[in-house]
């Protein structure tokens, strides 16, 4: 075969074969029902659809999720079709040759009808009709129930689930593409329990059909045969019986499986497994469960007049799959028991390992060793302890989840601040309470909080509606109003506007606030020898130039904490090190080298401030306060002349022109000149931390300033 190459038009053919199929498939089925089948084609059309539907049901059972079967409704309504055009077909053959005997439709009809009807034409009758209620009142009416719910609580939820997205980008646990990924999923899902809703209604028709066109074909049948075909009454019914309900019955089978289908594709839970795992794993899991069916099944086998034998060979297989069970999980890893402590020593790979936090020594030794070197631990530069019920968050055996989102925190601060903060050091603290966490920098605490791991908080962020049944609370990281909830209410905060996180999303986003917080005091020399390290592989004679040469590492150290601490980024280590190289000659305060590194750093100080417009909205301060400032600092150096009433009043006119600012939508920056840059920045971010104080030198050329308040006028 090999150099075998196909001509080109079939090439074209084999390439447009997927867009042609389902044109072909429709021509098809609108041919059935006009054409009159053959009974060999009849045969064969039959063995098809018994054939789509066992792949269609074997398919939903191997999917994981709903969406991964998203072309089943699409399935549903070409299958239907098929069934009803083959039902067209075959009772236009009954009718007219069915007067030659059970055979006239083909030998798949004739085989049903046999072994259904088995020489008892009322029992048959009986039977398919048994069949055929079934599937329209219990499988078909149930799956389309589930369809049409699903559809309602999937379009309910999606503005909440739209919401979650944002709040988990906007956080840094996901990136732009996984955002995009899940907000198609969730439109895809609403689109799909849609569609399934409508589908399921042609399920609900075939099934209605399949009894009317079984009846009618044993009425028209005996019409045909006794009048047309001069057949006696019992000729007649023998053969149109048999054909029909043959017919109803190789038709009905089919639409049977398809609604199985339906329905396990509309009710199955979303889980990482197909429903084939969950039903053994979850059902037939549990020793006990197998061990007390055992002994009961066995228990009614030694009752006289029971069949003892079945039964107890029933108990006894039971008790054998338990013990198996129990074989099995206790050969299986250890996961670590939730709850157990030092469990969460496993999950320190988000830092570094962490000791078993507040879990008490198990023993005593009879003599105290001598003290060494290797009794003084070192403080941990950030620390995350937590209460015993949150350690399957942490715990690395149990799959916390928690670890990836530390990591993800991480790798997004040192995208944008600029460097790689310290790793976490997490342990379990018996001495907290279960659901409680405590985050500590250097050793000392700088925030806590609870959460309840299994459920979820539902934050307002200000324009939720309605209540929600739970544990009333604030948001850690922010201070919001929020609400602990139970799993089951979550589609329901999210339609009614809240924002839903689960704890360990909780616990990761006061981590990355305080993180962001504190950058400044993470930032330590060994931080910023790795920063130069890292910056001298592209640049090292940059580095070599400034460092130690000109200006040391302390001073180095203290101006990237200058800006960190009033929020400025320090990715663009170059400008930074190359104002550094220019002024450090002649200055060599790490304050007055701050303020000529902000100037050159402006363009990106103001488009962090102000994102996406020319127009900068600021306030200002007023004349008179101004040459107050300037005198205040001419006469004290450091701003310690200013009056303690004047401070007071700047303070409080401060706050409300910061306040107003953030009611018109606007970043509270108040703008200065040079000189009153650094004294009104450190005076002010004591009582406003979100007021951001600039120099008329930081702000670039391009932009236009556009003052909406004055500071002091009053």
């Amino acid at each position: 075969m090999n150099g075998f190459k196909l001509p080109a038009w079939l090439q074209a053919i084999a390439g447009r074969g997927n867009a042609l199929a389902a044109p072909i498939l429709i021509i098809l089925l609108l041919s059935m029902m006009i054409l009159p089948l053959p009974a060999f084609a009849l045969d064969l059309f039959f063995s098809f659809n018994i054939a789509m539907s066992v792949i269609v049901l074997l398919t939903a059972l191997y999917t994981v999720k709903p969406l991964d079967f998203m072309a089943f409704p699409a399935v549903l309504l070409v299958t239907t079709l098929l069934r009803l055009a083959l039902n067209v077909a075959s009772t236009r053959v009954v009718l007219t040759e069915g007067h030659t005997g059970g055979a006239a439709a083909g030998k798949v009809i004739e085989a049903f009808g046999h072994f259904l009807i088995g020489g008892n034409y009322t029992v048959g009758l009986v039977v398919f009709i048994i069949l055929t209620i079934i599937n329209f009142m219990v499988v078909t009416k149930g799956a389309g129930r589930i369809a049409e719910v699903g559809a309602r609580f999937a379009l309910d939820a999606m503005p909440g689930k739209q919401m979650a997205i944002d709040a988990d980008l906007n956080a840094g646990l996901i990136g732009e593409a996984e955002a995009k990924q899940r907000r198609s999923d969730v439109a895809m899902e609403a689109e799909f329990y849609g569609a399934m809703d409508g589908a399921s209604k042609y399920v609900h028709g075939d099934a209605v059909a399949g009894i009317l066109v079984t009846l009618i074909n044993v009425i028209g049948g005996l019409i045909v045969g006794m009048i047309q075909h001069d057949m006696s009454f019992a000729d007649a019914i023998k053969n149109y019986t048999l054909l029909a309900i043959g017919d109803g019955l190789v038709a009905q089978i089919p639409s049977l499986i398809i609604s199985i289908a339906a329905g396990m594709v509309v009710s199955r839970v979303a889980s990482d497994q197909d429903v084939g795992g969950q039903v053994v794993g979850q059902l037939f899991g549990r020793p006990i469960v197998m061990y007390i069916t055992g002994a009961i099944i066995g228990g009614m086998g030694l009752i006289p007049g029971m069949p003892n034998l079945v039964f107890l060979l029933l108990g006894s297989a039971l008790f054998g799959a338990g013990y198996l069970v129990e074989k099995r999980l206790k050969n299986a890893p250890e996961a670590g028991a939730p709850g157990a402590p030092g469990a969460a020593k496993q999950g320190a790979a988000a830092g570094a390992a962490g000791g078993a936090g507040g879990a008490a020594a198990a023993t005593t030794p009879a003599e105290q060793e001598e003290a060494t070197w290797q009794d003084v631990m070192p403080v941990d530069t950030l620390g995350l302890e937590v209460g015993y019920r949150l350690i399957p968050l942490v715990d690395k055996g149990q799959a916390g989840e928690l670890l990836k989102r530390i990591k993800g925190i991480r790798k997004k601060f040192a995208q944008e601040v600029g460097f790689l903060a310290p790793p976490v050091h997490i342990r379990d603290n018996l001495e907290l309470k279960p659901t409680a966490y405590r985050i500590s920098l250097k050793g000392v605490e700088v925030g806590s909080g609870e959460a309840m791991a299994g459920q979820f908080l539902a934050i307002n962020p200000g324009m939720a509606s309605g209540t929600l049944p739970g544990l009333v609370t604030t948001d850690p990281a922010f201070g919001l109003p929020a609400i602990w909830i139970d799993a089951g209410l979550k589609d329901e905060a999210q339609s009614m506007g809240y924002t839903v996180v689960d704890a360990g999303t909780v616990i990761a986003t006061h981590l990355n606030h305080l993180i962001t917080t504190h950058a400044s005091e993470l930032l330590g020399r060994m931080e910023v020898q790795a920063l130069l390290d890292h910056l001298a592989k592209d640049a090292p004679k940059l580095v070599e130039d400034l460092v130690p040469k000109v200006v040391s590492l302390s001073i180095l150290q203290k101006v990237l904490q200058n800006l960190l601490q009033e929020g400025v980024h320090i990715r663009d280590m170059r400008t930074i090190i190359e104002t550094l190289s220019e002024h450090s000659g002649s200055v060599q305060d790490p304050n007055d080298l701050t303020a000529l590194v902000r100037i050159a750093l402006g363009r990106a100080i103001v488009q962090q401030l102000f994102p996406g417009t020319n127009e900068l909205s600021v306030m200002t301060l007023d004349n008179r306060l101004e040459r107050l400032l300037v005198q205040a600092l001419n006469a004290g150096g450091d701003g310690t002349g200013i009056e303690p009433g004047l401070a007071d009043t700047i303070v409080q006119q401060a706050a409300n022109a910061a306040q107003q600012q953030e009611a018109m939508g606007f970043t509270p920056v108040l703008l200065v000149p040079g000189p009153l840059r650094t004294l009104l920045s450190r005076f002010l971010r004591r009582a406003l931390p979100q007021l951001k104080v600039l120099s008329h030198s930081e702000i670039p050329e391009t932009k236009t300033i556009r003052v909406t308040s004055l500071v002091g006028t009053a």
